[in-house]
């Protein structure tokens, strides 16, 4: 029942993230195609290219106020995506954790019936 809740859990935290980081490209897509004039592909690349800092160089910033919105939009969407997934992590290891911790308690239970019975 307990492993139940926690995938619960699990479940909700993925969906959360997944949420979160699509919000903070569809916001950053808008965004560049404003500011920049960007196509809709250039801009979503451009927002996922940022996010995941790999910064590949061939499309940048181009006026003042689009790097001043790059600057910020890195600074809080990194932290975000890093929270992100940083949830979805530990909220599978507690999953894993109790999943194990049970199969231990079970396996010990069961040796001790055993002995006792003897």
């Amino acid at each position: 029942m307990r492993y139940n809740v926690l995938m619960i859990k699990f479940k909700t935290s993925v969906l959360s993230a997944v949420f979160s980081i699509s919000v903070l490209i569809g916001f950053g897509t808008w965004a560049f195609h404003l500011l920049e004039e960007w196509t809709w592909a250039e801009s979503f690349y451009f927002s996922v290219a940022t996010l995941t800092t790999v910064g590949y160089g061939d499309i940048h910033p181009t006026s003042d106020s689009s790097r001043v919105f790059t600057a910020i939009f890195i600074l809080v969407g990194v932290g975000i995506v890093i929270a992100a997934l940083t949830s979805i992590g530990s909220r599978y290891l507690n999953t894993q954790e109790k999943e194990l911790s049970d199969n231990i308690t079970r396996r010990i239970t069961r040796r001790n019936k055993r002995r006792s019975k003897k």
